[in-house]
């Protein structure tokens, strides 16, 4: 079936029955906007993607219980600073292989990805992640902790050029990959959550969602519609993937088959970007977010990770299908001139493919 954000408009008037998200509606100083937004993100990371894979259940509990003692933890993250510098020198090299035509291409100020400042950047990043792993604070406490130095290293790299973003990205995500490589299957298993709170902070404009949350009151409508779609994106970006998988079946990226775990993962983080800055534009009632970030970014990444269009097109119509049957009617009215442009932004009028 075709997606038409214009049936579906038109269908928001009817009464339909629907998986409805609450919130609570008390008032709230700006203040509180920002903490509910950051403690409904941080609440997800009980169920993190990592726990769908059923094959993390044959590790033995005496390697988990060992990996997750007091001593576990602080080996592990001793492990990983001891590869730290390794992982981030190879990271860069696989950034640099990936993206440096891209410099030129999109007509980047050279001086604007310096390659020690970024490496830099992402180690201190890691540091205090890993300092919080070995202190046992939770995946969701770890939301909270790091947010903010994210939040401060994305608008150092977007505040003159938002797509040097990119490059700060994939260096991120493969000195993560690298180090996820040098630990064992009970590590990793305890380790992907706070991997996919750092992936998603640096990949999605989370911050700056929580800032734009600030000058709602309690009861506005956008952040309502806001609070009731942040709880449930994990779940819709796993449903979402499902059924590209599953029409897509031998879908071949530059990391892999489209059905890889691997693959996967990115894909369920990238389908939770969209929404985070479907969310970002409904707070801020402006599109720009998506003009200045989120789509030259896609243009520049996507066709050197080998992502087609029509797979992101695809990827929207799900999106919206989802979102239309998990929401209420009166969040997804407030979503949906936003989900529209987005969606024709990305559509076969822009980009002409075979």
């Amino acid at each position: 079936m075709t997606y038409s954000i214009a049936s579906t408009e038109r269908s928001l008037s009817q009464p339909t029955q629907r998986q409805r998200s609450t919130v609570e509606k008390t008032p709230n100083s700006s203040t509180s906007n920002v903490h509910s937004l950051a403690v409904l993100w941080a609440k997800k990371y009980y169920t993190a993607v990592t726990n769908q894979d059923d094959s993390a259940s044959t590790l033995a509990a005496a390697d988990l219980k060992e990996s997750a003692s007091i001593e576990g933890r602080q080996s592990t993250a001793e492990k990983m600073m001891q590869k730290l510098n390794f992982a981030s020198a190879q990271a860069w090299s696989l950034t640099e292989t990936l993206l440096s035509e891209e410099i030129r291409r999109h007509g980047i100020n050279p001086e604007l990805v310096n390659p020690l400042e970024i490496a830099a950047d992402t180690r201190c990043l890691f540091q205090k992640t890993a300092n919080a792993y070995a202190q046992r604070a939770t995946p969701r406490r770890l939301s909270v902790i790091v947010g903010k130095d994210f939040g401060k290293v994305r608008q150092k790299y977007t505040s003159v050029d938002r797509r040097a973003i990119g490059f700060v990205s994939m260096q991120f995500h493969y000195t993560g990959q690298k180090i996820l490589d040098w630990l064992s299957p009970a590590e990793q298993k305890l380790w992907l959550p706070y991997l996919k709170v750092m992936d998603d902070h640096m990949y999605m404009p989370l911050q700056a969602a929580y800032d734009a949350a600030a000058n709602h009151p309690y009861n506005s409508p956008a952040l309502l519609a806001v609070q009731n779609l942040l709880p449930i994106s994990t779940k819709l970006a796993i449903s979402v993937c499902q059924q590209v998988c599953r029409q897509k079946p031998k879908y071949e990226t530059y990391s892999g088959p489209l059905m890889s775990k691997t693959v996967r993962i990115a894909s369920i983080r990238d389908v939770e970007m969209f929404q985070v800055y479907l969310c970002l534009c409904v707070l801020e009632d402006d599109i720009r977010a998506v003009q200045r970030e989120l789509f030259p970014l896609c243009v520049m990444l996507y066709p050197r990770l080998r992502v087609g269009w029509r797979l992101v097109q695809d990827m929207l119509k799900a999106i919206g299908w989802e979102m239309y049957n998990r929401l209420p009617p009166e969040n997804m009215a407030t979503f949906l001139p936003y989900l529209r442009t987005l969606t024709e932004m990305f559509s076969c009028d822009v980009f002409q493919e075979p």
